[in-house]
């Protein structure tokens, strides 16, 4: 008689609320015979990460076993869910991908530009499907994107339920509510453990429904006097239907800015989940010929991305948008954990400009989050009521948070277990004990490549960034004497007018660096060494710096 262990392995997403990838292994009398992945998401850069455009899982730990997965189910289109997908998916062995239409759509869209293909098939709710030995069965949910869904996983050692990003949202405004009928159902028939977000976990009550949003929006509308603005993620379609439904009332021409935004509200209006009058789709080379009081301009970059649209406005860098007094910038959004500064960045930029910035801090029902409050997550236990418990999506404190609402539910601590990203627990069909961790890093992602910038780099690009540069260029003859007095050249160092004198010091100090260093055997590696030590010493004490120093030696 076979012996099975199920082994769970979060590449990202346990104390991240970005860079979703849950692994699911399967071992058959200790032997690995199937894995199953869920999510592949990408994550932001914080502003420390200089030059980074996004975060993807790292994957290494995979690289060997790829002959074992038998598909992705991806879980909704948000970027943290799919962005890390078109980087990764040959690595992975292009297994087969199960996506809801939307979200299918937006990642064709991303293959498209990459220039790669993708084996993507459509979900078919309340239906199982074989993936090797798991079995894997999609529950309409709710949340801040149409098209969302949980997903059981069914295996030889008991039944998953892995319930990322949602709410219990009873009039959601496109779409139907959560098929509840599925997710009881689950229940009864018996769920081993419940994968659930956890990034709600400190509110109380029930999370608002996103229609909420739209009287919100129709309001704040009817009172802008010039171009209305709102920003959102750009994959948000119901918020972003709702802003288009009130344009349409007020006769506003609707633009939308940012690739991102372009591609997905293209992608909704081809599956009629967004739709819009033509004589109210306006572009942005129009945007100057319009009047301002029939403007409503969506644009990308709610999270304060350096490169985004919406960021690009706020620095007065769109040759086509001019923010003015009168105008109304609309965030329906909160900042991710870590975004605050680059939000609130663009929010000052915007306001110095004259315009009404309107955020969630300071109005209320301008955002209902797409992530359920504490009774949306104990409804979601108690329909299912797992043996245990591994809370995904929030951070550590909204962990522990989820284990105490589950040990008001009845529950003990150690039927709750709370990882970081690289631990793994072993399932029976009776127990669920914590395992060896795995080593992972962050792979950054930026204009030239995938995962070449490693923090060698990020410190070198942190210190440009802070102290600057020096080169010094040396000429030597055959015993190591200096030809000539070296140069120096410097980007952001020091003021141009105190180089000369600063710099006629440092040539007395490379010279006398020179003499001591020389030896019998003449040994530029060693020159380069010393006179590299001695100049960050000497430039840290006259200037409190320490700039990047490259040393050329040239031997004449």
């Amino acid at each position: 008689m076979n012996e099975y262990k199920l082994r769970f392995v979060p590449l990202g997403g346990v104390v991240g609320v970005t860079k979703n990838m849950y692994v699911y292994e399967l071992y058959t009398d200790e032997l690995l015979t199937d894995i199953l992945i869920v999510d592949c998401g990408m994550g932001f850069p914080d502003a420390s990460e200089l030059g980074v455009d996004l975060i993807i899982p790292d994957i290494a730990y995979l690289e060997d076993k790829v002959d074992k997965i038998r598909g992705i189910a991806i879980t909704h289109g948000h970027e943290d869910h799919i962005g890390a997908l078109p980087y990764l998916y040959q690595k992975l062995g292009s297994p087969p991908v199960y996506a809801t239409k939307l979200t299918k759509m937006f990642l064709q869209n991303k293959f498209k530009e990459l220039g790669s293909s993708i084996d993507i098939r459509d979900v078919k709710f309340r239906t199982w499907e074989r993936l090797g030995a798991f079995e894997i069965r999609f529950i309409h949910m709710t949340h801040s994107i149409p098209d969302a869904t949980h997903v059981l996983v069914k295996s030889p050692v008991g039944t998953m339920y892995h319930g990322p990003d949602f709410k219990l949202d009873l009039s959601p405004p496109f779409g139907q509510a959560p098929d509840f009928y599925e997710i009881t159902k689950a229940g009864e028939d018996g769920i081993l453990c419940l994968l659930s977000d956890a990034l709600g976990s400190e509110r109380p009550g029930l999370t608002v429904s996103e229609s909420i949003v739209g009287q919100t929006l129709e309001d704040e509308m009817r009172s802008t006097k010039g171009a209305f603005f709102m920003t959102t993620f750009s994959s948000n379609i119901s918020r972003i239907k709702q802003c288009v439904d009130a344009a349409i009332k007020f006769n506003r021409k609707v633009v939308f800015m940012g690739r991102s935004m372009r591609q997905n509200t293209e992608a909704a209006q081809s599956l009629g989940y967004l739709t819009i009058p033509k004589t109210l789709v306006g572009k942005e080379q129009e945007i100057r010929k319009t009047p301002p009081n029939r403007l409503c301009i969506i644009v990308a970059g709610s999270q304060g991305q350096y490169d985004s649209a919406m960021s690009k406005i706020g620095r007065k860098m769109n040759k086509f948008v001019q923010v003015q007094k009168g105008d109304k910038v609309v965030f329906s959004s909160d900042p991710i954990p870590g975004n605050e500064d680059e939000v609130y960045g663009v929010i000052e930029e915007l306001s110095l400009q004259g315009a009404n910035v309107i955020y969630p801090a300071i109005t209320d029902q301008l955002h209902a989050s797409g992530h359920g409050s504490q009774e949306d997550l104990k409804f979601l236990a108690r329909f299912t009521h797992p043996r245990f418990f591994i809370p995904i999506g929030g951070t550590v404190r909204h962990q522990q948070q989820y284990q105490r609402l589950m040990n008001g539910l009845g529950y003990l601590d150690s039927q709750v277990h709370m990882l970081q990203e690289g631990d793994t627990v072993w399932f029976t069909k009776t127990t669920a004990t914590k395992g060896e961790t795995i080593e992972t890093r962050s792979i950054y992602v930026d204009a030239y490549g995938v995962g070449d910038i490693g923090n060698a780099v990020l410190r070198d690009r942190k210190t440009l960034s802070s102290d600057g540069m020096v080169i010094c260029v040396l000429v030597i003859d055959l015993h190591g004497k200096m030809s000539t007095k070296p140069r120096f050249f410097s980007r952001g160092f020091v003021f141009e007018e105190n180089e000369d004198a600063m710099f006629e010091q440092a040539t007395k100090m490379v010279e006398k660096s020179l003499n001591a260093s020389r030896g019998a055997v003449l040994d530029t590696n060693g020159y380069k060494r010393n006179i590299g030590r001695d100049l960050e010493t000497f430039f840290y004490k006259e200037r409190g710096r320490r700039p990047i120093l490259l040393v050329e030696i040239i031997q004449a």
